[in-house]
């Protein structure tokens, strides 16, 4: 009993399916919250519609029970979200110092790894996109791990004010960004402009600590 209970305090090893059962949580979390949020739209109210009229009655032309529902289950899922994203975070940590441990083992097996799940660092986490805005016109999704931002990248990135300048520096100039997705490396251009919403982009970054 004793020598198990050491064994497990050590941990599992991390491996590739490891990482990718976890992309795949992070892909279901994120068409549940997507389905929700299709929801909300079609209900015409989104997550912070009002629910009652102007004298203070509830609104007869919405489903107040599914828009709760809905928007409690969304909140719930963003937090499961930004929990799945750190166990990724880490497991790919696990995964980079395992590789580093025993690269004598066989080089050309540990490339096409780090190719399947794309160890690439990312700086960012783009943790919410409105729709219409810029950035989801552009293709991003909430999730996606920013590894470059116009000139900004992994090596020269500090803080969020280097991608704000970026952005204030560059409103109706395209921007290239680097991003990992489903541990997939993919790239997309980014226009920053005035739109209906707040901002020139219409989403919001986190860093990423390494």
């Amino acid at each position: 009993m004793k020598m198990t209970e050491k064994n497990n305090a050590v941990g599992p090893r991390v491996t590739e399916d490891d990482v990718r059962l976890l992309m795949k949580r992070k892909d279901d979390i994120e068409e549940q919250i997507k389905a929700y949020s299709d929801m909300l739209k079609t209900e015409g109210v989104g997550m912070d519609g009002p629910l009652v009229d102007v004298e203070g009655f509830p609104n007869a032309d919405v489903d107040l029970y599914k828009v709760r529902t809905a928007r409690h289950n969304i909140s719930c899922l963003q937090n499961d979200h930004k929990a799945i994203m750190v166990e990724i975070e880490e497991a790919l940590h696990k995964l980079h110092a395992s590789a580093r441990i025993k690269p004598e083992k066989d080089e050309t097996k540990m490339e096409a790894t780090e190719s399947a799940v794309s160890l690439s660092a990312p700086f960012a986490l783009l943790d919410a996109v409105t729709q219409g805005s810029p950035a989801s016109q552009a293709g991003l999704r909430v999730g996606d791990e920013i590894i470059e931002f116009g000139s900004v990248n992994t090596q020269n990135f500090r803080n969020l004010h280097d991608v704000a300048s970026v952005v204030q520096h560059s409103e109706g100039k395209s921007l290239r960004v680097g991003l990992l997705r489903s541990g997939l490396e993919m790239h997309l251009n980014l226009t920053p402009k005035q739109w209906s919403g707040r901002g020139l982009l219409g989403c919001n970054l986190v860093p990423l600590h390494r």
